[in-house]
C-alpha cells in the first residue's frame, strides 16, 4: 500500500489556523535554552468530518469490506495450513500476500472506524509513528512480493522440470524474507528521516491516517531532502519489480502460445491469471492515483486513497477463490468437514 495523499498546502495552511471547533491542539511547553518550544504530542486526523453524514456511511462500507478482507485472507492462511495440496511455493507466497492484506488494514482501519463515529479524532505522536512505519513497509512489500510471485509462475510455465529444484522450500523461504525485508527497511529509513524534522505545534494532518505525505507537510523544518529520497525510494522499490513482472509474463505468454493444444493453453494460463488480475488492480489503482490530473475537490483524493488501502486488499481473496479451482475445492472439503478430520486423524490419541 504506497498510499499517496493529494492535500494541498494552501488547505494545509487554512488548518494551522483551525481552532477548537474543529479540533483541539494538545502542545506541550518546554524551555530550551532559555526560549519556548511548542512540541507536538499528538495529531489530529481530520478525515471528513466537515461531511458527518458521509463519514457513517463510510462507517457502514468499511467495516463490512474490512470484515471481508480480514475473513477472506485468513480461510486463504488457514486453507494453505490444511490442505497439503495447498503446500506448493504458489500458495505460500499467496499465505504471505494474505498475511500482508491483514497486517496493512489493521494497521489504519480500526482507529479509522473509531474516528468516524469521534466528534474529534486525535491519534497520540507515537501511534502515528507507527502506524505510518507499517502502512509505508507493508505497501513497499506487497510490490517486491507481487514480483516473486510472478518469478514462481515464470519458472513454472517456463522450466517446469526444474521448477521443484529451483523453487524449494529455502529458496522462497529466502524470496519471502527478501519481500518483507526490504520493505521494512524502505519504511525505517523514510521514519528516521521524517520524525527526526521538528514539528512545531502545527498538528492537523488533512487524511484518514498518518500517511508519509501528509505528515511531511506539518514539518517546521526543510523537507526536500525527504521528498528527494521518497522520490527516489519509490521509484526503486515500484519499478523494477514491475519490470520484473512485465518481462516474467511474456516469457509466459510467449510459452503458452508455443503449446498446441488450446486446452493445454488455457490450463497454463489459468494457474497465472489470478496472479495477473490482482497486479492490474494494485498497479491500476496506483496509476490512477498518481497520474490523474489534481482534483479540486480534496476530499475525492482522499476518498481515492481510502479506496486503495481498504478495498483494493479485500480483492485479493475473491479473486483467488473465484479464478483457482485448487482453492474452492479445498473451500468445499473444510466446509464438509474433510480437511478437519483429516488434521486431526494426524495427531495420536492418547488414551
Amino acid at each position: 500500500m504506497l498510499l499517496g495523499s493529494q492535500a494541498h498546502w494552501c488547505l494545509i495552511q487554512h488548518l494551522r489556523g483551525t481552532d477548537g471547533k474543529r479540533g483541539r491542539m494538545r502542545w506541550m511547553e518546554s524551555e530550551t535554552n532559555g526560549a519556548n518550544q511548542t512540541v507536538v504530542t499528538e495529531f489530529v486526523l481530520l478525515g471528513l468530518h466537515d461531511h458527518h453524514n458521509l463519514e457513517m456511511v463510510l462507517f457502514v462500507l468499511c467495516l463490512g469490506i474490512y470484515s471481508v478482507n480480514v475473513l477472506g485472507n485468513a480461510l486463504l492462511i488457514g486453507l494453505n495450513m490444511l490442505d497439503p495440496r495447498l503446500h506448493t511455493p504458489m500458495y505460500f507466497f499467496l499465505s504471505n500476500l494474505a498475511l500482508m492484506d491483514i497486517s496493512g488494514t489493521s494497521s489504519f482501519v480500526p482507529l479509522m472506524l473509531v474516528n468516524f463515529l469521534e466528534t474529534q479524532s486525535t491519534i497520540s505522536f507515537p501511534g502515528c509513528a507507527l502506524q505510518m512505519y507499517l502502512t509505508l513497509a507493508l505497501g513497499t512489500t506487497e510490490c517486491v512480493l507481487l514480483a516473486m510471485m510472478a518469478c514462481d509462475r515464470y519458472v513454472a510455465i517456463c522450466q517446469p522440470l526444474h521448477y521443484s529444484k529451483l523453487m524449494n522450500q529455502q529458496t522462497c523461504t529466502w524470496m519471502a524474507v527478501l519481500s518483507w525485508g526490504a520493505g521494512f527497511a524502505n519504511s525505517l529509513l523514510h521514519s528516521i528521516l521524517t520524525w527526526s524534522l521538528p514539528f512545531c505545534g502545527h498538528n492537523i494532518i488533512n487524511h484518514f491516517f498518518c500517511e508519509i505525505l501528509a505528515v511531511l507537510k506539518l514539518a517546521c523544518g526543510d523537507i526536500s531532502l525527504n521528498a528527494l529520497i521518497l522520490t527516489v525510494a519509490s521509484a526503486v522499490v515500484t519499478l523494477p519489480p514491475l519490470l520484473l513482472i512485465f518481462l516474467s509474463y511474456v516469457f509466459i505468454l510467449t510459452t503458452i502460445l508455443r503449446v498446441p493444444s488450446a486446452a493445454s493453453r488455457h490450463k497454463a494460463f489459468s494457474t497465472c491469471s489470478a496472479h495477473l488480475t490482482v497486479v492490474v488492480i494494485y498497479y491500476g489503482t496506483i496509476s490512477f492515483m498518481y497520474f490523474k490530473p489534481k482534483a479540486k475537490d480534496l476530499y475525492l483524493d482522499k476518498l481515492l486513497a481510502l479506496f486503495y488501502g481498504v478495498v483494493t486488499p479485500s480483492f485479493n481473496p475473491i479473486i483467488y477463490s473465484l479464478r483457482n479451482a485448487e482453492v474452492k475445492a479445498a473451500s468445499i472439503a473444510l466446509l464438509r468437514g474433510d480437511l478437519l478430520s483429516r488434521k486431526m486423524a494426524c495427531f495420536p490419541v492418547v488414551l
